[in-house]
């Protein structure tokens, strides 16, 4: 089978690339392993529960975010994303707050919790949204980094604004050094609540995270957070809809084992029933271990050793309990996402650090009238999950220890579960193909981040990435803005018109 541009994996990223290619005429096919579209943010069904199998929280939807401009780009809209006023519900060893999308109110939450510290938590936060903010200048163009052609220098020296050299001072600072000149360092509890917001957004903690990933990912959360009724998989169907109504050709339960390429420069991908595809283009959305894994040795050769360098990168893994509940075990007022952390030494993975979604009430696409479903999910190490026996004990024990954080939030949780699914590392693995069940991308490290992270572009004509591994990194807005990255270089390599 023929096509101009073969996409492993129907994803995010892999679906806003192929939407894209299509529009513009290419002979697209689009090979998900799964049987769901989505990737982490694809979903499953249980009875009369619909369940999102990862992300849940929206970001990026707002008027000018990410999502916003690519389907403004396509011509397709996206009528489901609902604004919260309250980002999210954190419970803490130290009490509780609502972490507020209005910037004013935020500080007054924090300010009463550490009223010790308002002012200095007030200089902190005006530092971090200053950087966000001229960040969010320099994405505007949706500049690539690293710059890996004479085409990405032009498009980045072309999206600096007179104010970017001011965050020229931060590039190799992390948001920790950040705490430390503002005396924040020291005040346990913020920084713990600080950890909180990091490591789910960019995978590490606040010593080790960019200063400039940090900021940006602390400024989204006020730019726009929003429920996404049916869950983000809907993110995945107009996407899906928009390649397939543009002729791409979307294969389900179609996993490529191996990809090679001849003297000729096209690549021919072999799938898990033999069957083959020769494209021109080829796109990996997977992550970079599993690239590894398809590619023969002339191939890994050619894209030298930097994949293989970070091929060996630590990234996390998670388990989540996929809970339906009765509505009535829910108090008045719960906000419909929320993050619990139980351990008063700041430890962010193994049930001391829970995300909390649930369903809203008016959500008929998740649950029935009456009923609601919840996510659960913590960080976990892979390496605790690495023989049969280890796998079958850890799972139960962690299981108990999440339903003791959730009681924090919802007390009378175990009486209103009527349905229950885990999601350990290896159902992951299943559902997801992603090697050992890893999540979330590598974390925004400086030995991650900006200069430092992986490009669409591997140095192979023809062989381009995208997804979670690549910048700008792991969520659904980073992701998308790999897949679209790699549509407007297969356009200017074929000398095209882009969107």
């Amino acid at each position: 089978m023929e096509c101009d541009v073969l996409i492993a994996g129907g994803g995010i990223s892999g679906l806003t690339a192929a939407a894209f290619l299509a529009e513009r005429g290419l002979e697209v096919t689009v090979a998900e392993a799964s049987s769901e579209w989505g990737g982490c943010a694809g979903k499953f069904q249980r009875g009369p529960f619909l369940f999102p199998a990862g992300a849940t929280l929206g970001m990026g939807f707002e008027q000018g975010g990410i999502h916003q401009r690519l389907f403004e780009k396509l011509g397709i809209s996206f009528p489901y994303a609902l604004p919260l006023e309250t980002v999210m519900g954190i419970h803490t060893p130290a009490g509780y707050l609502e972490y507020k999308q209005n910037r004013t109110r935020h500080l007054e939450e924090l300010g009463n919790m550490f009223p010790e510290a308002a002012e200095r938590i007030v200089s902190f936060y005006q530092e971090i949204w200053k950087i966000g903010s001229e960040v969010k200048k320099l994405l505007g163009t949706l500049p690539v980094l690293p710059p890996a052609s004479l085409r990405d220098i032009g498009d980045l020296l072309f999206s600096l604004k007179p104010s970017s050299v001011t965050v020229l001072p931060y590039f190799y600072k992390t948001v920790g050094q950040l705490l430390k000149k503002h005396r924040l360092h020291e005040l346990f509890g913020f920084v713990h609540l600080l950890d909180a917001q990091l490591i789910d957004s960019m995978q590490t903690d606040s010593a080790n995270c960019s200063a400039i990933m940090g900021a940006y990912a602390l400024t989204i959360y006020h730019e726009g957070a929003f429920y996404i009724e049916g869950g983000l998989n809907r993110l995945a169907h107009v996407l899906s809809t928009a390649a397939k109504n543009s002729g791409a050709i979307l294969e389900k339960r179609t996993w490529i084992q191996s990809v090679t390429q001849n003297k000729a420069g096209m690549f021919f991908a072999t799938d898990q029933k033999g069957r083959r595809w020769t494209a021109p283009h080829f796109i990996s959305t997977v992550p970079v271990q599993n690239l590894l894994e398809l590619m023969d040795e002339p191939l890994k050769k050619k894209i030298g050793l930097r994949y293989e360098k970070k091929a060996q990168s630590r990234q996390w893994g998670t388990m989540t309990l996929y809970l339906a509940v009765k509505e009535d075990i829910i108090p008045d007022g719960t906000p419909l996402f929320q993050q619990v952390l139980t351990d008063e030494h700041g430890q962010m993975a193994e049930g001391a650090h829970l995300f909390l979604s649930l369903s809203s009430k008016e959500d008929r696409l998740r649950a029935p009238e009456g009923y609601r479903t919840l996510n659960v999910s913590t960080h976990t190490d892979l390496a605790l999950w690495d023989t049969k026996e280890k796998y079958d004990a850890y799972k139960k024990q962690l299981r108990h220890k999440m339903i003791d954080g959730v009681k924090k939030a919802l007390p009378l949780i175990e009486k209103g579960i009527v349905k229950e699914e885990i999601g350990a590392p290896k159902a992951w693995e299943r559902f997801t193909k992603r090697k050992d069940g890893m999540v979330g991308g590598l974390p925004q490290t400086l030995d991650h981040a900006l200069f430092n992270s992986l490009s669409h572009r591997t140095g192979v004509k023809g062989l381009w990435v995208c997804g979670d591994s690549i910048f700008p990194g792991a969520g659904t807005a980073g992701v998308s803005v790999s897949g679209y990255h790699v549509y407007r270089s297969i356009m200017r390599a074929l000398g095209r018109r882009y969107l």
